[in-house]
């Protein structure tokens, strides 16, 4: 069973989370507190971390930067009672998966956790007509989906899991413009309900992995979006 550990100072939200969450077969553990979820996380690591950003003794961004130095691939998902754009950034420039803000909807929470767990289990094998996808080449940057492994100008760079799935959409599409809402919806997995900054903060991150490259370059095409661009090497 699908382990999710809900990590905030309300019962009643968490109250509200295990309702859902196990009404969709997952099971749910509680923490009240950053340190519990610490505690519980090197006790058994869950598949899913949901973490309120107002907790007591710990803010949920301390423990969010906790835990991606205790485990890189463990899948957060932020939740904050702030309405500032702001607070959701920090949240996902600190490794956050994504955000849900409250008061959220059950279902909405269940959407975004399915997501979330769709992109951890990428399946490499789900390639073009079932075959698992080459690596693309694309001047000084190659691109390995089966690995997982990005290699710019001869050294492999390490991508976090939506970050590698960003600029695996873009390679395949060289030249192409794709809106913030487009890449939301086809990268992301879903109708994706926050703000488009989330796009933005993401690229940000695939453009600094990217930037010893001669070759390749991410163009921001105004009031569109963004487009991957591949220039020959002299």
């Amino acid at each position: 069973m699908t382990s999710i550990l809900v990590v905030d100072d309300e019962p009643s939200i968490i109250d509200l989370a295990a309702l859902y969450l196990e009404g969709e077969g997952f099971g749910v553990r509680r923490a009240a507190s950053g340190r519990e979820a610490l505690a519980q996380v090197a006790a058994e690591r869950p598949d899913l971390v949901i973490l309120d950003v107002m907790l007591p003794e710990m803010s949920g961004w301390e423990v969010c930067r906790a835990l991606r130095a205790q485990d890189p691939h463990l899948p957060v998902i932020m939740v904050t009672a702030r309405g500032d754009p702001v607070d959701r950034v920090v949240g996902l420039e600190l490794g956050a998966d994504d955000y849900v803000v409250k008061p959220f909807h059950g279902r909405e929470l269940v959407a975004r956790v399915r997501a979330v767990l769709r992109r951890a289990e990428w399946d490499a094998s789900a390639g073009l007509d079932g075959a698992s996808p080459k690596p693309l080449v694309l001047g000084d940057v190659t691109v390995d989906p089966a690995g997982r492994t990005v290699s710019v100008a001869g050294q492999e760079v390490r991508f976090r899991a939506r970050e590698f799935e960003l600029l695996w959409h873009l390679a395949r599409h060289p030249g192409i413009a794709f809106s913030r809402g487009q890449l939301l919806e086809q990268v992301w997995g879903y109708d994706f309900l926050g703000e488009s900054r989330t796009v933005d903060v993401h690229m940000a991150h695939v453009r600094q992995h990217l930037r010893n490259s001669r070759s390749v370059v991410i163009e921001t095409i105004w009031s569109v979006g963004y487009k991957l661009v591949v220039n020959s090497i002299r």
